[in-house]
């Protein structure tokens, strides 16, 4: 189990400073091993056995890690302010908010410069191609990404950090990162990712329902998780639907269509039928319930570690 101290100090870490950009950071290490591993089993016979071992191999090695991590660091002077200390930074490693936030802003100011800036700033951000984007394409698919990274980023996190401690959280980092690089329906990744793709899909079936559900409440609109429930099921992804119709129900506009990745294009479903022009107005409203919602969920993290260890006094 997690301490309290230690997801109080990560978060507040995350919200006034954001993802380093001078330090290490063990998801540039996750992508690197993947891409090491891709490269080198990417190819010939049995894609698809090698990438689920692939998979499963790079989880179970982070989950492991850091649990010896902590295991070491606990046996050392002081140890239990080191184990507290390891847990806050992994904590502000794993969640990813305030970068989001900034960058889904930055891509707003980007496209009222420019057209040609507003598509190299979302590139930064979403996996598809942006070259040809139009301006409403831009803004469509910063706002869906900021839905659907509030789940990746912030909710899923903490949700594994309540289910098996700063090991489950870091692994399903992992879990992510996979799915990021290597989880496309790709002619070259359909068979060596597929696995990468449905442990994703696994590990983030609740956390992508649950901040649809947190997303609705701020809101003040519980009335549209009918709207969710309908658009969100429709989705290419079993997950993905949910964040992204919750936000499409509170602008009250349309997400999804055709995508372009790797040179192949995906049709997605639309979600939402109000076809309407997006603004900065909405990006501002967009991150407000993107904020409050991180915060719900922190409340309800801080709650459950509460009810557990006052569980854990009474027996």
């Amino acid at each position: 189990m997690f301490n309290v101290q230690s997801l109080i100090l990560g978060w507040l870490l995350d919200l006034v400073i954001g993802d380093p950009q001078r330090l290490p950071h063990p998801v540039v290490g996750f992508g690197r091993m993947i891409a090491l591993a891709e490269h080198r089993l990417n190819k010939g016979a049995h894609r698809q056995l090698k990438g689920a071992l692939t998979a499963v191999s790079l989880i179970v090695f982070v989950f492991v890690f850091v649990a010896l991590i902590r295991c070491a660091l606990s046996l050392l002077p002081l140890g239990t302010e080191l184990v507290l200390l390891f847990d806050a930074v992994a904590v502000f490693y794993c969640l990813a908010g305030t970068t989001l936030v900034r960058e889904v802003r930055a891509v707003f100011l980007a496209l009222d410069r420019s057209l040609e800036e507003g598509r190299r700033q979302v590139a930064r951000i979403v996996g598809r191609d942006t070259s040809a984007l139009s301006a409403q394409e831009v803004r469509t698919a910063a706002l869906e990404t900021l839905a659907e990274n509030l789940s990746d980023g912030v909710v899923a996190p903490l949700f594994w950090l309540l289910m098996l401690g700063t090991p489950g959280m870091m692994a399903y980092k992992m879990v992510n990162t996979l799915d990021s690089m290597i989880g496309y329906r790709t002619k070259r990744y359909r068979a060596f990712g597929c696995w990468a793709a449905h442990i994703d899909d696994v590990a983030n079936y609740i956390p992508a329902r649950l901040t649809a559900l947190l997303m609705v409440l701020v809101s003040g609109r519980p009335g549209l998780w009918s709207f969710v429930w309908r658009y969100g099921r429709c989705h290419a992804s079993p997950n993905s639907g949910y964040p992204e119709a919750a936000l499409a129900g509170i602008l009250d506009c349309r997400f999804g269509g055709p995508h372009v990745y790797f040179g192949e294009r995906v049709d997605k479903p639309f979600i939402g039928d109000n076809d309407r022009a997006l603004t900065t107005a909405d990006m501002r409203t967009a991150v407000r319930i993107n904020r409050l919602a991180e915060t719900a969920m922190i409340i309800v993290a801080l709650l459950a570690r509460t009810a557990v260890s006052l569980i854990g006094n009474t027996w």
